[in-house]
C-alpha cells in the first residue's frame, strides 16, 4: 500500500534528521529546514515512527542531521529501523566514516552520501570551519570498500568551488563514487539576499555540457534527475545534477516526507508552515492508529513548492 498526495505523487521516502547538532560549521547549511528544537528522539521512538511509516508504504529511509554520526547511538538507530525498510541510507559529512563504516554496514546500512564540496584543503576549511579534509577522504576510501553506491554531495557555489566541478568528476571516476552536483536551495523570501546572489550557481548550462559529453544518460525516478556517464582517464564518472530552484519537474516528482530531529513531520525543505508534531502524541501514549492519522495528514497537505 502506497499513499498518494493531492497531486498524484506517491510518498515512499522518509528523510529523518536524527540530530540538529554538527561537528562542522558549513556556512551554507540549511539545517534540513528546521528552525531549532529543544528535544531529540530516542532510537526506540525513531523505530516506532519508521514502523508506522512502513505500514503506509514508506519503505525508503535516509538518516541525516546535523551530522548523524555524532550521535553515539547511531549504529543502534540503524539496527532498530533496518527490519522495516527496503533501502536505508545515511547522509554524513564523512568525518567519522573511517571508524564507523564497518559498524554501520554490520547494522544494516545500505548506502551512504558524503558531503564533499572541494578537494582543496584551504577551501574545505573556509567552507566548514575545520581542517579535516584528509579525515573525510579516509572515510570515503573506507566507505567505497563497504557500500554501493557511495555518493559525494557537492554543493556548487559561484567563485568558491564551481571551477572545481571537472576535478570532482575526475575524482569520482578514480574512486568509483557517484558525484551529485547540487544547487544552493533557498525559499523564495531569501532569493534576494546578498548570500544567495553571491553564491548561487545555476547548473542548467552545466547539464547541457554534460549531455554533450555523456556516453549514456539515465533518468532517476526521484525528482526526474538525470544521471550522466562521463568518460574520464580512470573510467566512467557517474554524475547526477540536483537542480531544485524554480524547477517544477523536480517538485512534481518528489516522493519524500521529512522528520525533524525534534519529532515533527515536514512536507518540504523550503516550507515553514508545514510542521506536524508526531513526537508529543507518541510520548503521550498515542495509538498506532492516531500516529497513522498524523502521517496521512502530512501526506494530505503536501504540495509542490515550485509549480
Amino acid at each position: 500500500m502506497v499513499f498518494f498526495d493531492r497531486f498524484g505523487r506517491p510518498v515512499t521516502n522518509l528523510r529523518i534528521s536524527v540530530t540538529e547538532n554538527c561537528n562542522l560549521n558549513c556556512f551554507y547549511c540549511h539545517r534540513e529546514g528546521q528552525q531549532g528544537g529543544h528535544r531529540e528522539m530516542t532510537p526506540k521512538e525513531i523505530e516506532r515512527i519508521v514502523k508506522i511509516g512502513s505500514r503506509l508504504g514508506i519503505k525508503k529511509v535516509k538518516l541525516t542531521g546535523g551530522e548523524p554520526t555524532i550521535r553515539r547511538d547511531i549504529v543502534k538507530i540503524v539496527k532498530r529501523i533496518r527490519p522495516y525498510v527496503i533501502d536505508l541510507s545515511l547522509t554524513t559529512n564523512g568525518t567519522a566514516m573511517y571508524k564507523l563504516a564497518e559498524k554501520l554496514k554490520e547494522a544494516g546500512l545500505d548506502r551512504v552520501n558524503i558531503s564533499l564540496d572541494t578537494l582543496d584543503r584551504d577551501k574545505y576549511k573556509k567552507i566548514t570551519g575545520f581542517d579535516v579534509l584528509p579525515q573525510v577522504l579516509r572515510g570515503i576510501e573506507k566507505s567505497v570498500k563497504l557500500f554501493s553506491p557511495v555518493k559525494l554531495n557537492m554543493v556548487v557555489m559561484r567563485d568558491l568551488n564551481h571551477e572545481e566541478i571537472w576535478d570532482m568528476i575526475k575524482y569520482a571516476a578514480e574512486t568509483g563514487t557517484i558525484l551529485q552536483l547540487i544547487e544552493i536551495e533557498a525559499p523564495r523570501e531569501l532569493e534576494e539576499t546578498e548570500f544567495f546572489k553571491r553564491y548561487f550557481y545555476p547548473l542548467k548550462p552545466l547539464e547541457e555540457e554534460l549531455e554533450k559529453r555523456a556516453v549514456k544518460i539515465r533518468e532517476r525516478r526521484m525528482h526526474r534527475r538525470k544521471k550522466y556517464f562521463i568518460p574520464q582517464k580512470h573510467g566512467i564518472a557517474e554524475v547526477e545534477v540536483v537542480r531544485a530552484m524554480h524547477n517544477t519537474i523536480f517538485c512534481a516528482n518528489c516522493t519524500r516526507l521529512r522528520l525533524t530531529s525534534d519529532g515533527h513531520l515536514k512536507t518540504c525543505l523550503l516550507r515553514r508552515d508545514d510542521l506536524i508534531d508526531i513526537l508529543t502524541p507518541l510520548r503521550n501514549g498515542a495509538s498506532d492508529g492516531e500516529l497513522i492519522d498524523l502521517f496521512k495528514k502530512a501526506v494530505r497537505i503536501r504540495e509542490p513548492y515550485w509549480r
